[in-house]
């Protein structure tokens, strides 16, 4: 099913990817209500649709991939309805449907990438981003706590790195970013951001899709675990991957000096 028109997130597909971008560039891309639910929908799309395999997530205007949550709306909403930040976290659509895509993420950073912008690039597998490109969870500053931010940062990245993020309410370098994993591709400007996101969707395209997609699933669960329950997890995965005719097809195709046919069965 399409997904609701909006002003507010353009989904497009090229080949085998799915193109989401943020269209609320005058606001830098702030999350409102409508975006968010409009993630969620684009995203459910693209696992809906057996077509697409990858997808990259980007913000538009090139001064923000995202500012973080829409503190006007949440102003006005605060006066009429009271205090309720339920719907800027885990549990609201978007974010949902991000953390349990099954498919892989790539979020192209350009610009600010702050508070819930950072949490949604948290969600994805890997990043890239511009020179310009800052990161933080500024929400200390407003007397906030951040979602899914609070609870993943320091997962992903040393601790300390983590704290000082959060206790500061500050802003990261792309090039701080880079050193520490936060960001895997550091490049110079826009269109070596796109020209990185395609290269690296490229590559995934390469590899046969229910094995890219057993490993997130084994690697994002597993990485909780103790390795020995990882493991566990992995076994009925992999004892599926196995009897697959892809499981055939690429040692064949290595052997036959071709470009794999994968079937996705």
């Amino acid at each position: 099913m399409p997904i609701t028109p909006t002003n507010t997130l353009r989904y497009e597909t090229e080949g085998r990817k799915a193109i989401i971008t943020l269209t609320r560039p005058e606001a830098m891309n702030a999350l409102n209500r409508e975006i968010l639910n409009a993630i969620g929908e684009a995203i459910h799309e693209y696992e809906a649709d057996d077509n697409l395999l990858v997808a990259i997530i980007t913000g538009e205007g090139g001064r923000a991939f995202s500012a973080g949550a829409d503190l006007k709306e949440m102003t006005e909403r605060d006066q009429a309805e009271g205090v309720d930040d339920s719907d800027m976290g885990p549990g609201f659509n978007g974010f949902d449907e991000l953390d349990a895509c099954r498919k892989p993420l790539i979020a192209a950073v350009d610009g600010y990438c702050l508070a819930g912008g950072l949490e949604v690039t948290i969600y994805c597998d890997m990043v890239v981003a511009t020179e310009q490109s800052r990161f933080g969870l500024p929400e200390p500053r407003r007397s906030l706590l951040a979602g899914p931010g609070l609870h993943n940062l320091a997962r992903i990245i040393p601790y300390r790195e983590a704290m000082m993020i959060q206790l500061t309410g500050g802003h990261m370098s792309s090039e701080r970013a880079y050193d520490i994993g936060l960001i895997q591709r550091r490049v110079p400007d826009r269109d070596a951001m796109w020209a990185a996101a395609h290269e690296l969707a490229d590559e995934i395209l390469e590899c046969a899709p229910l094995a890219v997609q057993a490993i997130k699933r084994i690697v994002k669960t597993g990485r909780q675990l103790p390795v020995e329950y990882s493991e566990k997890l992995a076994e009925p995965i992999a004892d599926f991957i196995a009897t697959t005719e892809d499981r055939l097809e690429g040692p064949k195709a290595f052997a036959e000096k071709r470009a794999p046919n994968w079937k996705m069965r």
